[in-house]
């Protein structure tokens, strides 16, 4: 079974509609799914974003932290 419910590549989407993707793909997440965030650069301030708007609702792993991909593995709690 694949680790992951969901795989967003942020690269993949222009500026504006990239967090919204990102998070509509937590939401559609049940309890315990994980999704798997790539991007390019450290996503540090969507992690703020996440903390801001969905509280304890979520876990944040680190996969592959750069220099040239940053993977990260979003659980809906």
């Amino acid at each position: 079974m694949n680790e992951y419910t969901a795989t967003v590549n942020a690269t993949e989407y222009p500026p504006q509609l990239k967090h919204k993707v990102i998070f509509e793909t937590f939401d559609d997440l049940e309890p315990e799914q994980s999704m798997l965030l790539i991007n390019d650069h450290d996503p540090k301030p969507l992690y703020y974003q996440f903390s801001a708007t969905r509280g304890e609702q979520f876990n944040w792993e680190y996969v592959e932290q750069g220099p040239e991909w940053f993977r990260v593995k979003i659980t809906k709690q």
